[in-house]
């Protein structure tokens, strides 16, 4: 059992915190460690790490992936990219127009026009085809006239959810690190990282490396596991992160992505290998973090995956300590929302 907590509508972020008058790094941080609960602000992160910690971060750029869509019985909807498979078709999500959930009755050979006189062919139920009605993702064929990328823009945006007040740029969704794109959401816990708090880590003697995960779409049910997702750990990363390992230091994930990279490549021992590919690896009681041991995360909702995830590195007790404090100070959810870091090892 993850933790548990209600979120109630109001600590919703539901704009960028620039637009609430704030800069990307002025957003609250809970750190949460074995000595207690602390609040600050995310610009203050460098100073709770120390020298020969690790961070990873990812390169993923959010790409704009929401698009128009009208299904043959002429019901609006918004078709969601979710991911590029190898075969050539799409993992696709098709929400109703209003942002109130899946469509819930599409099936296996319909056609759904996009904007652009485009189309989408529903050919199979993603990732389970046997799920014939009623599922929330779609394996489709595109009839699109020149590349997705393309396609996506000039008629994608980013995609949004009921929460959000009024429209954001591509801009908007990038985190610093942002060079490849391919996610379909921002990997939104690097959000409020700037170019002067890369430096604060490396002048503080931490050290930054890179993996690549591209995200799908977020908008899981509850009890849904995480879908299968491209990542990538280079050769470098893969070194720093064991050499950081040997020397008793830190790997602190920067989000819920680069876990979930760097622990498909993870051996027993904890040490890592580079690799890239599909990975569908659930973290949570039954395959707790190895080579993570430190993790930066927004705020993620009842019975979300995403909580066993933090919990396979963190433990269960600070999680739910960490969430217990987040909603009693009011912290804002979702992705331009506030930020933890959790910290289950002291450090050196």
């Amino acid at each position: 059992m993850t933790a548990t907590f209600t979120v109630p509508t109001e600590l919703s972020a539901t704009e960028p915190p620039e637009s609430r008058g704030f800069a990307r790094d002025e957003v609250r941080l809970l750190v949460a460690n074995p000595d207690g609960i602390r609040h600050t602000r995310f610009r203050e992160i460098a100073s709770f790490l120390d020298p020969g910690d690790l961070v990873v971060v990812n390169t993923s750029a959010t790409i704009p992936a929401a698009v128009d869509g009208i299904r043959a019985c002429d019901e609006q909807i918004v078709v969601h990219f979710s991911s590029p498979l190898d075969d050539g078709a799409w993992a696709v999500e098709l929400r109703l127009a209003d942002g109130s959930g899946p469509v819930p009755d599409a099936i296996v050979g319909e056609t759904v026009y996009l904007e652009g006189c485009e189309s989408a062919l529903l050919v199979a139920p993603y990732p389970d085809a046997r799920a014939l009605l009623g599922s929330r993702l779609w394996r489709a064929r595109l009839s699109i006239d020149g590349s997705v990328p393309g396609y996506l823009a000039l008629h994608g945006r980013p995609i949004t959810y009921g929460y959000l007040r009024g429209t954001w740029p591509l801009a908007d969704y990038q985190t610093i690190f942002a060079r490849d794109p391919g996610s379909a959401e921002m990997p939104s816990a690097a959000r409020p990282f700037t170019d002067k708090l890369v430096t604060d880590l490396v002048v503080r003697g931490l050290a930054v490396a890179p993996i690549t995960l591209h995200a799908g779409v977020s908008s899981l049910d509850a009890g849904e596991v995480p879908l299968p997702e491209r990542f990538s750990v280079p050769e470098t990363t893969a070194r720093l992160v064991n050499f950081t390992r040997k020397n008793g230091r830190r790997v602190i994930a920067l989000g819920t992505t680069v876990a979930r990279a760097l622990e498909s490549v993870a051996r027993a021992d904890g040490t890592v290998t580079s690799g890239r590919g599909w990975t569908d690896l659930v973290l949570g009681p039954d395959r707790p973090a190895r080579a993570v041991t430190g993790l930066v995360t927004g705020w993620h909702t009842p019975e979300s995956s995403h909580l066993a995830l933090l919990e396979a590195v963190a433990g269960r007790q600070l999680v739910q300590e960490a969430y217990d404090a987040a909603l009693e100070a009011g912290y804002l959810w979702h992705e331009f929302g506030d930020s933890c870091l959790l910290l289950p090892n002291k450090g050196q």
